[in-house]
């Protein structure tokens, strides 16, 4: 079970929130570079974003990580459409990994 911190919560929702706007710029690069069609492409990109902030609001709650841990997979997914989100998805899935791991940490040493 995750023990949610404010420092995991500050990290996290940086994470996504810095993902919500990378997922909102997805719609018009996949619609005017990638010629993907304007409805999967808002779908995506706008649904993605509004994911993020979703959960970003949720994360006092343990069940919010998994969720958040869930958008990370959508993002680099959404490479189907964009492929630079394959790479773009797989670094916020490292940046959500790490702020979890760092809160952890930073907040088990300054408890003791």
């Amino acid at each position: 079970m995750i023990t949610v911190t404010p420092g995991m919560r500050r990290l996290c929702a940086s994470v996504l929130g810095m993902e919500a706007i990378v997922a909102g710029l997805l719609t018009p690069v996949a619609i005017n570079v990638q010629g993907v069609a304007p409805a999967p492409a808002v779908a995506v990109g706008i649904g993605l974003a509004v994911l993020c902030v979703i959960v970003t609001g949720l994360l006092k709650h343990p069940f919010a990580y998994v969720a958040g841990s869930v958008v990370q997979v959508l993002a680099i997914v959404s490479g189907l459409l964009v492929p630079m989100m394959f790479f773009l998805g797989a670094i916020f899935a490292a940046l959500w990994i790490t702020a979890i791991f760092v809160a952890h940490r930073v907040e088990g040493v300054t408890s003791r």
